[in-house]
């Protein structure tokens, strides 16, 4: 194994504070330069606070140093932005067009699915006025940052979360917004937040086809649309709304789910 090999497998073990995954993952790596024993590794400064910068630093040096072969390792930081590093593969929207169907249940479900499959998966809030996400993955802390961008937090089953409640002084704080802010709130979390490398990013819309969903539509690459309802007339025709959305956005439909099916009564041995 050459030592520029050796040197990606070690940068491989150094977790980003806040965010918990590798330097590799996070693409945060921009070149690994080897000259002789001579070793300079450059990152990218996007999302990563001063002091993060150094310890990152500090612990590439710590890891590297103890390569058979490397003398000297120097740590240097270039420009740069979240968007110009992040790496997604697919982009998967969950809506409906209706309220109190279980998107949020159903896009938190995925993400664990495809996480325990072995993908490396992240879930961003597009609900912006009324967000469950961290709620759902039990996460209070608040994401870390700097001038060029912010970090998910990870919830403890590895998947990465960004929601706007997770920025709000407290969980129950109101977002009294209207549609021009909401937008441009989806496209920061999907320009300024790095994501890093993922198999795949899950989009949790709110109720309708206005701003927020069209948002999303316009501004990510969208892979494929999971729709939700649940087995009511009045819900059948609103959500319908939402699938003819998708198809004047030209947005394929891969999946739909009809939450809320029956009620299983142990009792009885009955569904109703």
């Amino acid at each position: 194994m050459s030592i520029q090999e050796q040197l990606i497998e070690s940068l491989e073990t150094v977790l980003v504070p806040g965010v918990m995954r590798s330097l590799v993952d996070m693409k945060l790596v921009r070149d690994i330069d080897v000259n002789g024993g001579k070793v300079n590794v450059t990152l990218a400064t996007a999302s990563l606070s001063s002091e993060t910068q150094g310890w990152l630093k500090d612990k590439i040096k710590e890891v590297s140093g103890k390569l058979t072969g490397v003398d000297e390792v120097s740590v240097g930081f270039v420009d740069s932005k979240p968007k110009d590093l992040n790496e997604i593969g697919h982009v998967i929207v969950v809506m409906s067009g209706k309220g109190g169907v279980g998107k949020s249940l159903v896009a938190g479900l995925a993400a664990v699915a495809l996480q325990r499959c072995g993908c490396d998966v992240g879930v961003l809030d597009a609900d912006i006025t009324g967000p469950s996400i961290p709620k759902m993955f039990g996460i209070t802390a608040r994401p870390s940052g700097s001038e060029s961008g912010i970090m998910p937090v990870l919830s403890k089953s590895g998947i990465e979360v960004m929601s706007i409640n997770l920025l709000l002084s407290s969980e129950d704080e109101a977002v009294i917004w209207r549609g021009p802010l909401i937008a441009r709130a989806i496209t920061q979390f999907w320009e300024e937040v790095l994501w890093g490398k993922l198999d795949y990013l899950i989009v949790d819309l709110p109720p309708g086809t206005a701003d927020a969903p069209l948002t999303v539509m316009q501004t990510l690459p969208v892979s494929g649309v999971i729709i939700v309802f649940t087995p009511q007339d009045l819900t059948t025709m609103i959500v319908k709304k939402a699938v003819s959305m998708t198809k004047q956005m030209n947005k394929p439909v891969i999946g739909v789910v009809e939450n809320m099916s029956y009620l299983y009564v142990p009792e009885i041995d009955k569904k109703i």
